[in-house]
């Protein structure tokens, strides 16, 4: 599969971040919106990298995965 499309599909899979190649051949990605308390807690990542789409695609789940473990109330109880 060509790069290209690597790059579309998982862009598609995963609306919230914005994803590139480097020059140097690393997969990428990172967020569009910045991380809450909640999230940075969990050991989420504004940015993260991969030595190819199927390693940046299985990042990018869990990241999901941890993602949906905050409850967006930014660590507080309420």
């Amino acid at each position: 599969m060509s790069f290209d499309r690597h790059l579309a599909e998982i862009a598609r899979e995963f609306p919230e971040w914005t994803i590139w190649r480097s020059d140097a051949g690393r997969w990428w990605a990172t967020r569009h919106h910045p991380l809450t308390s909640a999230q940075r807690d969990l050991g989420c990542a504004m940015t993260i990298d991969a030595d190819d789409p199927e390693k940046l695609r299985e990042q990018l789940r869990d990241q999901q995965d941890l993602s949906d473990g905050s409850d967006g109330s930014d660590g507080e109880d309420s």
